[in-house]
């Protein structure tokens, strides 16, 4: 049964950070792309950063280059999104996805709050 699990989200002040990490269980995590995404209130959900299976090559949503970085660990089947200078548009909850061969993979989210 495939899993992913988020977690680390909670409510942070602007300028702050958090950590976000996702389990993976189920699937061969090593071959897959995985990424970040992120939905706000009443928009649609965004890419936030990916990173390949092999290489760990990565890419970014403009407005968080400098600021999030994407990294994975195959093996222990976690990908995490370490966030830094948050800002109130950052608000969101944030999706872990696995895409592979089969289909793709989605996590329950976890809910980032940046609010004074």
């Amino acid at each position: 049964q495939v899993q992913l699990v988020e977690s680390g989200g909670g409510l942070v002040q602007p300028g702050g950070s958090l950590r976000l990490s996702c389990a993976a269980s189920g699937f061969s995590f090593s071959v897959y792309y995985m990424s970040w995404y992120r939905q706000a209130p009443g928009k649609e959900r965004e890419l936030v950063a990916g990173i390949t299976s092999r290489t760990g090559s990565t890419n970014y949503k403009d407005s968080v280059k400098g600021r999030f970085t994407i990294s994975r660990d195959n093996a222990k089947n976690t990908v995490s999104l370490q966030m830094n200078s948050l800002k109130p548009e950052d608000t969101a909850v944030y999706y872990c996805k696995a895409a592979g061969f089969d289909g793709d993979y989605w996590g329950q989210g976890t809910q980032v709050t940046v609010s004074s």
